[in-house]
């Protein structure tokens, strides 16, 4: 049974990108979607509605795209010690995202993450449909999956740590025993108990008092 267990957000905490973005420069929807991205994430616009709304510009994008630009997706500095950190200490990790299944399972694999949730991309012929499939992750459904994993784990909340950057990760931090901001927006710094600057993952570790 784990001893605690951490849970991240992904754009932009786990992932130096926001996989939305990525996949709207291909579609060339870039500026307008990394505009919409920057007021969700600062707490100014409803996500769910803000995600349709950017999912939407990439209806007819080719599906095989995804695959290419999840080998140009970088990992946050300090990521990979974090998972090993915990794991050698007897946590479990996990990370929460509303990104996407299809950029974010190469990455759990090869991190060796506990658990993992994403959006999935719509695909139709071979071409993304502008849409989602199944219930949107936003954040009532982070801090859903944070009750659940815990639960999973025999844990009350009070042995959850979860870090992030946006407002969307707002409410999963409000219910953790620890918060972490993660180089985040002024909403979210000011909510966390912990915030952290500097972009190096590595660092939780130390305030988990993991590492000196």
């Amino acid at each position: 049974m784990a001893r605690f267990l951490v849970i991240l957000d992904v754009d932009s905490t786990l992932i130096e990108e926001e996989a939305i973005e990525l996949l709207a420069r291909e579609a060339g929807s870039g500026d307008l979607v990394a505009a919409v991205t920057a007021r969700a994430m600062a707490g100014e616009l409803d996500f769910a509605q803000s995600l349709q709304e950017r999912v939407a510009t990439l209806a007819g994008l080719g599906s095989e795209i995804v695959a290419e630009l999840a080998s140009s997706i970088h990992l946050t500095h300090g990521a990979r010690e974090l998972v090993d950190g915990v794991h050698a200490a007897g946590g479990a990790i996990g990370v929460v995202s509303g990104g996407f299944h299809e950029l974010l399972d190469p990455l759990a694999a090869s991190l060796g993450l506990d658990h993992h949730r994403a959006n999935r991309l719509g695909v139709e012929a071979g071409e993304l449909t502008g849409t989602t499939e199944g219930p949107i992750v936003d954040a009532a459904a982070k801090a859903d999956a944070v009750r659940e994993w815990a639960a999973a784990h025999g844990l009350p909340l009070a042995r959850t740590i979860v870090v992030g950057d946006g407002a969307n990760d707002l409410a999963m931090m409000e219910i953790a025993g620890l918060s972490i901001a993660f180089d985040a927006k002024p909403i979210v710094c000011e909510s966390a108990h912990v915030c952290l600057p500097d972009r190096d993952l590595s660092a939780v570790l130390a305030v988990l008092g993991l590492r000196g």
